[in-house]
């Protein structure tokens, strides 16, 4: 029975571990052909586990086509030969999933220019150039999605007084260009609901304990853990519909999965998540 990617070429950035390497689990699980990329080939660099070799090769052994491809987000210059590599290799990209992100955990006063660039450049520029690479190629045909991986943070946060995670986290610079992306989502969904072209963001409910959330040591004051097979399960919904049903969203996860009565299921799509809500 064919996968409800079948025949797509989809690319996720930030595909080495965590959230990014699920999601691109779960749609070669559905058939699409799938280009990871990061900073991480086939070592670990930021000294977290996981890295782009080992992606796909979980992904071919379940008989998925997957393609690595290295590169440093924070750098223009090498993120614009990102999507030329995957078009040669698996040909125009139909999903655009921006996964990578910079989570600069370092209040107001510690955090250097430099610091509040690289912040800027992976959590908004890049997803800007990926989606101005890839949308003439979707325009032509038509159709196309892409989906952003944002953040609860980038909401505005109730108080004074402030929850102590707005206090003592050192969220601003992660927040605030988190929040220019949920921006940069609508305004995209509108330019281009006429070539329809599905553009929404997605963000988890609650802490997914990637190994980079995990390496920050962050005051989770209580936060519920969510699995990343939910935000998973969510960002593949997304690439399911059209643009004249589903765009310019800004949701959490599980509740927008609850709301379309859509399972959360394993990352190889072959049974139900056990423990999932939806």
């Amino acid at each position: 029975m064919p996968g409800q990617l079948e025949g797509r070429v989809a690319l996720v950035t930030g595909g080495s571990r965590g959230i990014g390497a699920a999601i691109a689990e779960r749609f070669a699980a559905e058939g699409a052909a799938v280009a990871v990329t990061a900073r991480s080939l086939d070592d670990n660099p930021a000294h977290l586990p996981g890295n782009l070799a080992e992606t796909v090769a979980r992904i071919e052994a379940r008989g998925g086509r997957a393609l690595a491809v290295q590169a440093d987000l924070s750098k223009r210059e090498s993120r614009l030969h990102v999507v030329p590599q995957v078009r040669d290799a698996l040909g125009a990209v139909d999903i655009l999933v921006n996964n990578a992100a910079a989570s600069l955990y370092r209040p107001f006063h510690k955090l250097s220019h430099d610091s509040r660039r690289i912040a800027f450049e992976i959590n908004c520029h890049a997803p800007w150039d990926f989606a101005e690479q890839v949308v003439p190629a979707m325009r032509e045909r038509g159709r196309g999605w892409i989906v952003n991986v944002s953040t609860d943070v980038a909401r505005v946060p109730d108080g004074p007084p402030y929850p102590d995670f707005h206090q003592l986290g050192g969220v601003l610079a992660y927040a605030t260009s988190k929040a220019a992306l949920n921006r940069l989502t609508v305004g995209l969904a509108a330019e281009l609901y006429r070539d329809g072209i599905a553009v929404n963001s997605i963000e988890p409910v609650a802490i997914v304990m990637t190994p980079g959330v995990v390496v920050q040591d962050l005051p989770l004051d209580g936060h519920t853990v969510e699995p990343v097979e939910a935000m998973a399960e969510a960002v593949l919904a997304m690439c399911t519909e059209p643009a004249s049903a589903r765009t310019g969203l800004v949701v959490k996860a599980t509740p927008f999965l609850e709301s379309i009565g859509r399972a959360v299921r394993t990352l190889d799509g072959t049974a139900a998540y056990e423990g999932a809500e939806a």
